[in-house]
């Protein structure tokens, strides 16, 4: 894995993809790799921005995509797929599916009993966490 608070995940890319660049980019992070994002895309890529954990972007021109490449832009919302129930319950069970699968791995990267809720909020607001966070009764 590419760890972008420790590396230059825009270098590791172009390393990676022979200055090529990735055909999509799923920004959850924002602000702090918003740049770096828009840079590891290759031509006509797909930039899906979903979160704004450092923060919200700044505006931008949209000339920016032309200039970098025909890119793509994307910021998708949750309740635009999910607004009807039964797309709601098609989509978790095609989710359920692919995790029952073994397709995907969740990694639990840490736990907190229950009554250690209020601290497992505090450590995620304060990004002390990765992956999932499972709280134990």
């Amino acid at each position: 894995p590419v760890i972008y608070t420790r590396e230059s995940f825009l270098d590791r890319v172009k390393e990676i993809t022979n200055g090529e660049g990735v055909p999509v980019v799923y920004d959850s992070v924002g602000k702090d790799t918003w740049e770096g994002s828009l840079n590891s895309l290759r031509k006509m890529g797909m930039m899906v921005s979903f979160g704004n954990a450092s923060g919200a972007v700044d505006p931008f021109p949209p000339g920016m995509l032309a200039a970098k490449g025909s890119l793509f832009l994307t910021r998708p919302t949750l309740m635009d797929y999910t607004a009807k129930r039964e797309d709601l319950l098609a989509t978790a069970n095609e989710l359920f599916e692919v995790v029952s699968s073994g397709a995907v791995k969740i990694e639990i990267n840490q736990t907190y009993p229950l009554a250690e809720a209020a601290q497992a909020h505090r450590d995620l607001e304060a990004r002390k966490t990765t992956g999932s966070t499972i709280l134990l009764p």
